[in-house]
């Protein structure tokens, strides 16, 4: 995108973590606060994880949770993204909170307003099962408040089958784009509209199992992380 005049209130309240996570492109949009970080990491549900394996690169969307100063990753512990991270490997992962839509009077200027986290660093699997138990905890109740304790527990079968990977907050940094379509100044007299189209995630009318037990009470939406 273009949009290259733009320029926000310098939020940082802290240098880069490291020399790899300094914002280069477009710097007054650099986030380092672990404050602005942990609340874009706890508000996103999806990240992508960047490794190389096999000598190819990949790129894998998966849930995460953060607990404190590191994030947490689970799957199954046959599938190349777990038995890669689980090894050590150098990974970048991403997450990205889509704000709005920037419609500008010029082709070039048209953008998005957005929030995201870039980290860096090598993972480790989790071998103590308390805290794998914590992570997988965090995983359910990221989901919806409180649902770990009223839901089955993983049974040892299902625990022996899961594989969670955790990775460090050492290296990590935030770039944020906000505010409305920034435009060379001759195109302002351009008749034609342009501002900021909001996006915003949403739950849908709630669609009940059919093998629901008879008379359970119905679920709560507002329990779900999207609405914190």
């Amino acid at each position: 995108m273009g949009d290259n005049q733009y320029s926000m209130p310098d939020v940082s309240t802290n240098e880069p973590s490291s020399e790899r996570t300094t914002v280069r492109r477009l710097p007054k949009r650099a986030v380092y606060g672990r404050a602005q970080i942990d609340a874009i990491l706890d508000e996103g549900l999806i990240c992508h994880v960047g490794f190389i394996a096999d000598g190819l690169p990949f790129v894998i969307p998966t849930g995460y949770v953060r607990v404190e100063s590191q994030i947490y990753f689970h799957g199954s512990a046959a599938s190349r993204m777990i038995r890669v991270l689980a090894l050590g490997a150098d990974v970048c992962v991403t997450v990205t909170l889509l704000d709005g839509l920037i419609l500008a009077r010029s082709a070039f200027h048209h953008s998005m307003n957005y929030r995201s986290v870039v980290i860096l660093g090598k993972p480790r699997l989790v071998t103590d099962s308390i805290e794998k138990l914590v992570a997988l905890r965090s995983f359910t109740n990221k989901v919806a408040r409180d649902r770990w304790d009223e839901v089955r527990q993983p049974n040892e079968q299902e625990m022996k089958a899961t594989s969670v990977i955790v990775l460090q907050l050492t290296e990590a940094s935030a770039k944020v784009r906000q505010g409305p379509p920034v435009d060379d100044e001759v195109d302002y007299a351009v008749p034609v509209w342009a501002g900021v189209a909001p996006l915003k995630t949403r739950v849908g009318l709630l669609e009940p199992d059919d093998r629901l037990v008879q008379g359970i009470a119905e679920f709560d939406p507002a329990r779900l992380t999207c609405f914190r």
